[in-house]
């Protein structure tokens, strides 16, 4: 096999590649005693059919098998002799004269990752921005649960807004009863807008043992369509009335939350409270350690790679602007800034593979017990008789296991860099830290068209420029082979985009809401 370089250009790099006609051959005098045996014919028995007559029968089929064979060797002769670190998938052409029995002449062309000088880590400083969480604060969030376990005691008198009423009702629909409109015993608490917009409201009054007609409208937006906008009527017989009881927050009331105490509770929900506050902290300091890596790094980046992150992102903003009030105007406001979602691309890549030489120099890894979690939570998205299938197809399929990893493992990288860091820690408001976050994304002069603006896919891609979530990098600097992962859901701010996964299982399906009194 011949390989002639024609062109090394910063990252580009092309090459012609001869494959002798002979190497072919013997590939497919192999194929065919590798199939001989399985070959049957009438007059012959099993696994004597003459091999003349095997490449009769199966010529075309063996040799396209055969030059397959022998270009993915090529390949791999090609990525090994000249130490190659592919970016993305060589690009390779068969010359169009080609025919069974002459030489292969190919051409390749390709990208290849840059090499990037190991990152000194001395240096780094973050602030630790930390929200105490105040003693009112936990009371507070007490309180909101025992207004949610609201009691309720029986009352005389008629039903007041705020009250309990616990009834039988019928919906008729041009006086016959319709599907999902009748319960009994049911309670009901006035004013809490469970109920489709005017059934509560018609309860003040009632009394024990009274009946009442009532006459409501379904909203037009009901999901049951033989009840969008339909005025309907509900047959009422009231059981009791029941008037909301004062709660007393103390130990009994923790106990009948299943706690040991009120104590128990607070600690229980403070806990919860720092957690909250400690996700905010983390993605400070996370967005100020990016934006020192990025600061002190720029070298050239692969386009290809650029142009596939650039058109994940492309993906995102425009789904979200086809959503918007006005879809015209969010799609041309994007538009307009275009080059710098470009440049966001670019900044992930770049830091991609930047924490991606940070992990493998520092032994940075995603264990098989931590893929394995990653793979059972991503089939637990799908229906559960599709969830093997599923996990099989993550196996089979090594794009896929890597966009399933990547976020692990940038995440483990960003530990080990924050460890490593120098870390002032503060004590700041919730209100002060949140401030702190916008500022960062304000100073942040590739993110420049994110921040404070209408549409809400710059929300979405002003969160991506924070994060290098599926680092690019990651999985073809650590095999040195090219990798492209396929669409998927992309994850950006509080929303997700669905995007077809290649052959993946249907996601599991939303259960089909049910038509009743319960708006929505």
């Amino acid at each position: 096999m011949q390989i002639v370089e024609t062109t090394n250009e910063g990252l580009k790099r092309a090459y012609t590649v001869t494959i002798p006609a002979q190497t072919i051959t013997a590939k497919i005098e192999g194929e065919v005693k590798k199939i001989a045996p399985q070959v049957r014919m009438p007059g012959f028995r099993p696994g004597k059919v003459p091999a003349n007559l095997v490449k009769k029968m199966h010529g075309a089929a063996i040799h396209q098998e055969a030059l397959s064979t022998t270009i993915r060797e090529a390949m791999d002769k090609l990525v090994a002799d000249n130490a190659l670190r592919p970016a993305m998938n060589p690009d390779v052409s068969l010359g169009e004269g080609y025919e069974e029995g002459k030489d292969a002449e190919l051409t390749v062309s390709l990208e290849v990752l840059p090499v990037i000088e190991a990152p000194s880590l001395d240096g780094l400083k973050l602030d630790k921005l930390v929200v105490p969480v105040a003693e009112e604060q936990v009371d507070e969030a007490v309180a909101r649960i025992a207004g949610q376990q609201q009691r309720f005691e029986t009352k005389d008198g008629a039903a007041e807004d705020g009250d309990q009423v616990i009834c039988d009702f019928t919906g008729k629909l041009d006086g016959v009863e319709f599907e999902g409109g009748k319960a009994e015993k049911q309670p009901i608490v006035i004013g809490s807008g469970r109920l489709i917009p005017g059934f509560e409201e018609q309860l003040i009054g009632l009394k024990a043992g009274e009946e009442r007609v009532i006459t409501v409208t379904f909203p037009e937006d009901y999901p049951a369509e033989e009840l969008k906008g339909k005025e309907v009527t509900f047959d009422i017989a009231a059981h009791e009335i029941k008037a909301p009881a004062e709660a007393s927050i103390d130990d009994d009331f923790a106990k009948e939350l299943g706690l040991e105490s009120l104590e128990q509770l607070k600690n229980l929900l403070r806990g919860q409270l720092e957690q909250e506050t400690a996700g905010l902290t983390r993605t400070a300091m996370k967005r100020s350690l990016l934006d020192q890596l990025a600061a002190g790094h720029d070298f050239e980046v692969p386009p290809t790679m650029v142009e596939a992150e650039f058109a994940q992102i492309w993906q995102q903003l425009t789904h979200e602007a086809k959503h918007e009030e006005d879809p015209e105007a969010a799609l041309k406001e994007i538009e307009d800034e275009k080059d710098d979602y470009r440049k966001i691309a670019e900044r992930r890549v770049r830091l991609g593979l930047l924490l991606s030489e940070i992990g493998q120099a520092n032994g940075v890894e995603v264990s098989a017990q931590e893929m394995s979690m990653l793979v059972t939570q991503a089939a637990q998205q799908y229906r559960p008789e599709d969830r093997q299938r599923f996990m099989e197809y993550v196996r089979n399929d090594p794009m896929m296991a890597a966009q399933l990893r990547a976020p692990l493992y940038e995440d483990k990288v960003v530990d080990f860099l924050i460890e490593k860091a120098e870390v002032t820690t503060r004590e700041v408001t919730r209100e002060e830290l949140q401030a702190a976050i916008e500022a960062d994304a304000d100073a942040d002069s590739e993110a420049k068209a994110a921040p404070a603006k209408k549409a809400t896919a710059k929300k979405a891609a002003a969160k991506k420029t924070e994060s290098v979530e599926e680092a690019p990098a990651e999985e073809a600097a650590e095999d040195e082979k090219p990798k492209k992962a396929p669409a998927k859901k992309v994850e950006a701010a509080d929303d997700t985009v669905e995007a077809p996964a290649k052959k993946a299982p249907a996601k599991k399906a939303p259960a089909k809401k049910k038509a009743a009194a319960k708006e929505g």
